[in-house]
């Protein structure tokens, strides 16, 4: 009898530690861009609702966050707004003797947030390189107010502000600068000021106006939609990736799989991105 119960208990045991590892292989983390958060949160949900065994975490930070956590094991999908720079790409090769996986899962169109009271409601891309590198500091110099221009901007971890310092600024940002945790605390800050300015994802636009982005003097001002996105005919556009350390397999791979397809795709015009094709 004793020895029944032994027996008994030590099968117990053996379903319990499978019934663990299953739980733990159908775990996936995601971390890093701010800006895609929303995104992210949302396909996990609905992911997760298709799929009860699976638990899907999501969270931000900004995408050199992410970045470090996918090359220290911490991450399995990192979510970066920006390219993965080649140094980067270097020390997931020698940690892990792989090239690391990149995934375009989204676009966007990065807005240049201005306050519904401002009247300026165009400017050229060489305008906005200057107004956020210090060169133009009132909005009388850009045919505005004679008003001192308020700067708002993403914090250097973040891939938006990589993109547009590389994209736009090409040079230093003015020290003007207010960095904010985030594109929605960059909104909430232009939307409170009528002289500011700020930039971010497309999807946060909500309470500010876009503005009008002009390749230059000559050019036609346009706005991010889904239409001058595709056509590549709004100035400031970008993909959305996941970076994976290697080839994704089992439940990580499955996820991906459903986030380019049709299904997942469908649900980015709804947060705001644009799908990848």
């Amino acid at each position: 009898m004793k020895t029944t119960k032994l027996k008994i208990a030590a099968l117990l045991a053996v379903v319990m530690t499978i019934g663990f590892s299953f739980t733990t292989l159908n775990k996936i983390t995601i971390k890093g861009s701010d800006t895609m958060v929303i995104l992210s949160q949302q396909w996990a949900e609905a992911y997760m609702k298709k799929h009860p065994g699976t638990t899907i975490q999501v969270t931000g930070g900004g995408s050199g966050v992410g970045l470090a956590a996918l090359i220290n094991g911490s991450t399995d999908i990192a979510n970066s707004s920006r390219p993965i720079k080649p140094a980067e790409l270097e020390k997931i090769k020698t940690k892990y003797k792989k090239n690391g996986i990149e995934i375009a899962c989204a676009k966007d169109g990065l807005s240049v947030f201005l306050n519904k009271g401002n009247t300026v409601s165009e400017l050229t891309m060489q305008q906005i390189g200057d107004i956020f590198s210090g060169k133009i500091t009132n909005w009388k110099q850009v045919g505005g107010a004679d008003a001192k221009i308020q700067l708002y901007g993403r914090e250097s971890s973040s891939g938006t502000f990589e993109f547009f310092k590389e994209h736009v600024v090409k040079t230093d940002f003015s020290p003007a600068c207010q960095t904010l945790p985030g594109t929605a605390a960059i909104v909430n800050a232009v939307k409170k000021d009528k002289y500011s300015i700020g930039y971010g994802g497309a999807a946060y636009a909500e309470g500010v106006k876009d503005c009008k982005v002009k390749k230059d003097a000559k050019s036609k001002g346009v706005l991010p939609t889904e239409a001058t996105i595709k056509n590549k005919t709004y100035p400031i556009s970008r993909y959305l990736y996941m970076y994976l350390k290697t080839k994704p397999t089992g439940e990580t791979k499955a996820f991906i799989d459903w986030v380019l397809s049709p299904e997942g795709q469908k649900m980015i015009a709804a947060v705001g991105y644009f799908p990848v094709k």
